[in-house]
Order: structure tokens, then C-alpha cells, then sequence
């Protein structure tokens, strides 16, 4: 890539656990969570140019419109560019949307990376991360670029290092609504504080089968389970391989496997209705790796 050209990865994540501790008056939940960052993901390309337009296309067509946070992340940082500054972005969507995967969130992130080198606008990575909050709550964590224990509405992130395991990630067919899940009268909202010693004490250990532990859960699974039988038929064929749980609102459901050939002998098994890839989990972000590298 030229100087005026980037190619970048949006890394996936999963939500190890989720608990939500409680609601605020504005609606927004209150959770904890620990995010892992996955090595495999989205890619986009970034063209920059003098038209002063964002044009954006990708091989699926539905995501194309004004309303992407691709585009909306572009948009924000127009204000700091010159008035001059276009861009020409090509998305190749690999993860499955609605899977609780994070690749909007991700795709914006590495949106606000890429603007901020090819326009020359020298943002700091906390700027950038404020920028991305105004955008949903997962944007910061893909700035930020580390595995994190996560307070808040999400956005509250500690960078924690953890053993980095081979997953494999199974989303079934359909689309879980997360505003569904966060507004059903049903969705637990009183799980117990807890703190990032807890987290580590129990998450550090290379051989933990914390999967196992019912200390460390999704509070969001028994719901959508119950609202989205596949996600519960997904995972009990999931769970014969490997421990399994839930990420985020779904319906992406997730396994820890020893290495990789046994995760893809999984893999090679997944049921026809469902879509499924083997990553491993990395305490920092491919997107910074890639950023240093470019020219």
C-alpha cells in the first residue's frame, strides 16, 4: 500500500463472561465483562483522496448505506480534516453480523485508526477512543486494542494478560436483537460486583476450565437461549467438543480447544445451518500491529 492507500484488519472479540450488575436511569446496563481479542476478523481498505466525499462498498451490499459505523466513524472525524479529505473504503465482511462478535464496533475502530494517519490529523488514542464512545460502547475497546477487563457500560477498560488459547467461534442462523434482549423484563440484572483480582486469579491459569465454573457466566445466554432455540440446539452440539458459552448477546457461541487441529476437527463437523472459524486469542490487537507496519 502507498501512503495515501491502508489495508488493515478489524479483529473480532468475545465476551469470556457477562454480567450485568445492575441498570441505569438513562437504560443502559451496567455489566463487567472480559474482552478477548481474536487474531482473525474483517478487513478494510482505505483510499485517501481530495474529494471531500466518503465513499464506502463491500461484498455485501446491505452494508453499503449512510447508517454504517464505518461511515458514521468516517463522518466524525471529518470536522478535524481538511475540507478537502475523501476516502474511497472497501469492506470485506467476513464476520456474521449480529453475532455478538463486535465487527461493527471493530470496523469503526479501525476506521478512526486509518482516517486519523492517512488525513494527518494526529489524534491521540484516547481522543480517538472518546470519538468511538459517542459511536457504541465496544468502539474504545477495538481502539484501545487489548484483551480488557471491561466496567461500565463496557467502555471502562483495564489491558489484562491472559494465556492465549485456540477458539472455536460457531454463529447459527439467526440474528439476535440485542435491543430485545437488553429491554426483556426476563434479562438478569443484579449478578454481584467483582474485581479484575478475581478476574485474573481465575482466567490466568493456562490449564483453567473456567468454562466449567458457574462463577463466570453470560447473563445474557439462558434468555436468548430460551428466545432463540438454534442458539441452545448450536450449543449442545458445541459443548460435546469442548467447554462452551455465549458471546454477548449472540447468537455467536464460542469454544476453548487445547490447539488448533483439534478445533478444526470440530469445525469440520459444524452443522449445515451454522457458520464457524477457528482463531486464537491475543492480548493485543492485530490493528496495532498493522498500524506500526505501515508506511
Amino acid at each position: 500500500m502507498t501512503a495515501q492507500q491502508l489495508r488493515l484488519p478489524a479483529p473480532a472479540k468475545l465476551n469470556l463472561f457477562l454480567h450485568i450488575t445492575g441498570r441505569r436511569s438513562d437504560g443502559y446496563h451496567l455489566l463487567q465483562t472480559l474482552f478477548q481479542m481474536l487474531d482473525s476478523g474483517d478487513e478494510l481498505e482505505f483510499s485517501a483522496n481530495q474529494s471531500g466525499q466518503i465513499q464506502l462498498s463491500c461484498n455485501d451490499k446491505s452494508l453499503e448505506g449512510s447508517d454504517n459505523l464505518i461511515y458514521r466513524a468516517a463522518m466524525a472525524l471529518k470536522p478535524y480534516a481538511a475540507a478537502d479529505a475523501g476516502v474511497a473504503i472497501v469492506l470485506d465482511k467476513k464476520l456474521p453480523m449480529g453475532g455478538g462478535l463486535g465487527g461493527g464496533s471493530s470496523d469503526a475502530a479501525t476506521t478512526l485508526h486509518a482516517l486519523n494517519k492517512l488525513w494527518q490529523l494526529n489524534l491521540s488514542v484516547a481522543e480517538l477512543a472518546a470519538i468511538g464512545l459517542k459511536l457504541g460502547a465496544d468502539v474504545p475497546l477495538f481502539v484501545e486494542g487489548y484483551t480488557a477487563f471491561a466496567e461500565g457500560v463496557g467502555e471502562k477498560l483495564t489491558p489484562v494478560e491472559l494465556p492465549e488459547k485456540v477458539f472455536l467461534v460457531v454463529t447459527p442462523a439467526c440474528h439476535v436483537s440485542t435491543v430485545a434482549v437488553f429491554t426483556h423484563p426476563d434479562l438478569i440484572r443484579n449478578s454481584k460486583a467483582i474485581t479484575k483480582a478475581d478476574v485474573l486469579n481465575s482466567f490466568g491459569a493456562v490449564d483453567g476450565n473456567w468454562l466449567n465454573n458457574s462463577d463466570w457466566r453470560n447473563d445474557c445466554q439462558p434468555l436468548v437461549e430460551r428466545l432463540y432455540p438454534i442458539v441452545a440446539i448450536t450449543l449442545q452440539w458445541l459443548v460435546e467438543y469442548a467447554p462452551s458459552r455465549m458471546t454477548g448477546t449472540g447468537a455467536s457461541l464460542f469454544a476453548e480447544f487445547p490447539d488448533e487441529i483439534s478445533a478444526r476437527r470440530a469445525l469440520a463437523n459444524l452443522p449445515a445451518n451454522c457458520r464457524g472459524f477457528v482463531a486464537r486469542g491475543v492480548n493485543r490487537s492485530p490493528l496495532l500491529t498493522a498500524l506500526e507496519h505501515a508506511v
